[in-house]
């Protein structure tokens, strides 16, 4: 599954619900049904099986990775400059209770989990957790009922293993003959898909230090990655270092590098929260995952001057820790032949008052094209409680995508089914996700209840249902996705006019809702909504910067000048504010002073592509070349998808009888917008030039 959602803050792990990260069952015979239960002949190998990949003590183990001491639970001319930006932010006796789990007696295993499966004397202190386990579904840790889509590796218990589990418990949990104990498994210390095209670490380690009141930590990282050409990627393989002290990672793709301001202003290496809608999750790990080769034709893009954002939600011990995991990427030659696009169905304006124990929010998408489902992936917060996601077919037949009855947020994932699923054109895809607000929700962060709203943080709720699709054709890819961008502005429109409605006081409110009109090319309304957010608050920067590109649009040069200067006074150390006051400097025939501020932007953000792309366009003209062509450069490093950039680049190239970067110049402008006449003809007239 393929997503924007990166801000997952999970929850801690159980005590007695941890048992096992499991990945098939074992069936009991006939014969161990007539016998004696034990350990070494029945129960061993379903733990081995299905419990082994996070119930098992580190392997390599340094110093502090022995026994624990406590618990851990688990140019140029061709082009306009880019316009402002607006802003928004054995027969023994019956097994006695367990011990604590963490105790001195267990070593520290993988994920946390508290203790080892490998190991006799352990299972049979957590015997009667391990069998209220199984028998709650607390653990495997799988969310889908049966029934419900049909998934590839599914990891729930068969009834029968877990009778077995329960009978051998109610006879005292004996350990058996030695000789009949199963082989452990092992488990591989490189990387399981051979030797990756790419290896990738994070910059700098992040020190995992104890955390009063709370286990989990929840902390993204920015990894750039260093191509020059356009990759694509069949596998990712995630390798911990730190194996006890991940409970789980995603990893997204960043075209813009919004997490690198995110992460200057956030101490240490890494930063905590982001909008997920800003980058695009590409793979989820999850102690016991295998790692997985796709047909070259599922491979996914990865262009030069991307970076990746790693998710890490940690688990946090009583000594401090350093975590730096390794990703390798696996890559094809050839581009795919087949996109897959992530469908998001989404609850705007959450609002669940306290108490309330039933709060329902729903969401539907009706297809435009024909398509077939590969993944699916819900995600919520702590006050989820059922969610269901389902596909109403043109005839009116409907088809169940998911079911999850209990939702645990410390257990989400995204599920790929066994077999792509066809959804015909015209279907309606929904979603209807409701949470538990009261005292009565064990998950539940506040006490007593509080009124939660829709936010990032864990504290705060979401409710996303991402469903991956392929079209069935090619072309189609263009149509669904051209259909949906129309549909998420239309929903993010609805979504900040029902935070204004909420909130009517609040300025922060109105200007996002200005920012969703702007995408829209509502200007008047826009501008309504600036002029009540700094009614409510004269001093709100980006409301004021926002209305100075507003009237300048409208067409009052002078007025919106006045607001533009007004932002930077209040707000100078803002590489957006500095650079729409640029902007506006260029509107009114002030290039030189407009340079100072794109210039100023870029010293307090490096990353600003749009302030390196118009000094591009501004000393392009001046003759300037060599300075164009740098920021230019710099630009379409930044953000690969910028077409103008690339067209502008081979103007500049041109002049410079750099004829051959110039045709690749242009040849990516093309590729980006093959309906543009003037990145075609400046194609066209450098490969002119390089044939005479």
């Amino acid at each position: 599954m393929r997503s924007h959602e990166l801000n997952c803050a999970l929850a801690a792990i159980a005590v007695v619900a941890v048992v096992a990260a499991c990945s098939r069952t074992t069936e009991p015979t006939e014969k161990a049904a007539a016998r004696a239960v034990t350990f070494n002949g029945d129960i061993a190998p379903i733990l081995f099986d299905n419990c082994a990949s996070c119930h098992r003590p580190i392997e390599d183990a340094a110093p502090q990775l022995g026994r624990r001491s406590a618990p851990r639970e688990g140019g140029v001319a061709a082009t306009e400059p880019a316009s402002p930006k607006p802003l928004a932010n054995t027969g023994p006796a019956p097994p006695k209770p367990p011990a604590k789990a963490g105790s001195s007696e267990d070593p520290l295993c993988v994920a946390g989990a508290p203790f080892s499966v490998l190991d006799y004397g352990a299972v049979r202190r957590y015997a009667r957790a391990i069998s209220s386990a199984v028998q709650r579904r607390a653990m495997p840790p799988w969310l889908p009922e049966p029934g419900h889509g049909e998934f590839a590796g599914d990891r729930r218990l068969g009834d029968d293993s877990i009778a077995l589990i329960a009978k051998w418990v109610e006879s005292g949990a004996p350990e058996g003959n030695p000789a009949e104990a199963p082989k452990p498994p092992t488990f591989s210390g490189g990387w399981q898909l051979g030797t990756p095209d790419l290896v990738l670490t994070l910059p700098e380690a992040y020190v995992l230090q104890p955390q009063p009141g709370t286990r989990d930590v929840f902390r993204n990282f920015v990894i750039p990655v260093p191509i020059t050409t356009t990759r694509y990627v069949r596998a990712v393989e995630f390798r911990a270092d730190r194996p006890q002290a991940l409970h789980h990672a995603d990893l997204a793709i960043d075209l813009g590098r919004v997490s690198r301001v995110l992460d200057r202003s956030d101490p240490g290496p890494g930063f905590a929260t982001m909008d997920a809608a800003q980058v695009y999750n590409v793979y989820g790990w999850s102690p016991g995952k295998v790692p997985v080769m796709e047909p070259a034709d599922n491979a996914w893009t990865l262009q030069p001057g991307t970076d990746l954002v790693l998710l890490l939600h940690m688990i946090a011990g009583t000594t401090a820790e350093t975590v730096q995991p390794s990703i390798g990427l696996f890559f094809s030659d050839t581009p795919p032949t087949r996109t897959p696009i992530s469908v998001k169905l989404e609850a705007h304006g959450i609002a669940i008052p306290a108490g309330e124990p039933n709060y329902v929010v729903e969401d539907s998408y009706e297809l435009p094209v024909d398509v077939e489902a590969v993944s699916i992936y819900p995600h919520a917060h702590y006050l989820g409680k059922e969610m269901r996601g389902t596909a109403t077919l043109p005839d009116g037949s409907q088809k169940d995508l998911l079911w999850i009855r209990r939702w645990d947020f410390r257990w989400q994932d995204r599920y790929r089914y066994r077999s792509p699923v066809f959804l015909p054109r015209g279907t309606r895809l929904s979603m209807r996700f409701t949470y538990d607000n009261s005292a009565a929700n064990p998950n539940n962060r506040n006490d007593p209840p509080q009124r939660v709203r829709s936010g990032p943080r864990s504290i705060d709720e979401m409710g996303q249902l991402w469903i991956e699709v392929v079209p069935r054709r090619a072309e189609d890819a263009a149509v669904l996705n051209a259909d949906f961008v129309r549909r998420s502005l239309l929903a993010a429109i609805a979504s900040a006019e029902l935070d204004v409605r909420h909130e009517p006081h609040v300025a922060a409110a109105h200007n996002v809702l200005a920012t969703r009109y702007l995408s829209a090319g509502r200007v008047a309304d826009a501008r309504a909504q600036l002029e009540e957010a700094l009614r409510l608050d004269p001093r709100h920067a980006e409301a004021r910067s926002n209305l100075g590109v507003v009237l300048q649009a409208q067409g009052y040069l002078a007025e919106g000048m006045k607001h533009l200067r007004t932002a930077v006074q209040l707000r100078p150390k803002d590489d957006s504010v500095r650079f729409n006051l640029g902007a506006g400097l260029l509107a009114v025939g002030q290039p030189d002073a407009a340079i100072r501020e794109f210039q100023t932007a870029i010293a307090l953000n490096p990353e600003n592509a749009d302030a390196h792309f118009n000094l591009g366009v501004i000393l392009g003209p001046r003759n300037q070349l060599d300075e164009a062509i740098a920021h230019l450069r710099r630009a379409v490093e930044i953000n690969p998808l910028n077409a103008d950039a690339h067209h502008n680049l081979a103007v500049a190239y041109g002049l410079q009888r750099r004829i051959d970067e110039g045709i690749t110049a242009a040849q990516a402008a093309v590729r980006l917008k093959p309906g543009s006449a003037p990145a075609r003809e400046q194609l066209q007239r450098l490969l002119a030039a390089r044939s005479r």
